[in-house]
Formats: structure tokens, sequence, C-alpha cells
């Protein structure tokens, strides 16, 4: 679902986010812009505009865990498929230090009463915080 908003208000984003949708825009750009939103949402992408990216950014809900960049780098490597070796090679980390991100990661998300305890609830997380689109994670 793409939502198409007059208001780029910072909550409603949020909710409409978190309730599934793959995009917001507002009313404001260019007609283009919306029907390549539209097209990109249909064929299973996402539709991300400089105010989403923004609200994204700033994101503290107390359900989100504050990641640090290198944290967050180790997980959506991870998350997304690579080995624990291969993240460590991409966020330029030992394998040892990647390791401990991950446990630190896994620890947040338990403080924020979201434990992820495998693989796929890392990347579930990943996707569900839009870390991956450059979302929250501080």
């Amino acid at each position: 679902m793409l939502v198409v908003s007059a208001v780029p208000d910072a909550d409603g984003v949020l909710a409409t986010i978190g309730a599934g949708a793959a995009g917001y825009l507002t009313k404001s750009h260019p007609l283009d812009v919306l029907v390549e939103a539209v097209r990109e949402v249909a064929s299973g992408g996402s539709a991300i505009s400089p105010e989403l990216a923004f609200v994204l950014s700033r994101d503290a809900r107390a359900d989100r865990p504050r990641l640090s960049p290198q944290e967050r780098a180790v997980l959506t490597a991870y998350a997304s498929g690579a080995t624990l070796a291969a993240a460590a090679r991409r966020a330029g980390v030992a394998y040892g230090t990647a390791r401990e991100y991950l446990e630190r990661v896994k620890r947040k998300y338990a403080e924020v009463g979201r434990p992820t305890r495998t693989k796929l609830e890392l990347a579930d997380r990943v996707r569900e915080d839009r870390l991956d689109l450059g979302g929250p994670g501080r």
C-alpha cells in the first residue's frame, strides 16, 4: 500500500509504515514521481520520499532499540543473508567484533520487548524498523 497525503505528519507517517504501508508521499510531489511510486509499490518495492526518510531517521519510539552505526552495519549485512564472516568484512570489523555486535543487538531488542533469537527474526526486525531503508538505528 502507498499512502499519499497532503500533510507530512510525523506520527501519521510512523503509524502508516508501522501498519505495513510500503511508502508514504505527500501530494506536493510532481505527478511523474507519484506515478513512479505507485508502479514501484505495485511491483513489490517501496516508495521512500525524503520526508519519510527524515521521519524514520528520527524515530525514537520506545520499542526501537538504539543501535550504533557499527551494530546497524553488521545487523543489516547479516540479516540480508550474508554469513557472519561476510557481514564482518562488509562492516570493516573483525569476526569476533561482529559476533559481539549481533549479541548486543539481540540484547537491545530484548530490552525493548522484541526478543530476537534467530537470523530470520533479525531480518524481520530490519524490515519492520526499515533499517535497510535508512530508518532508525541510533
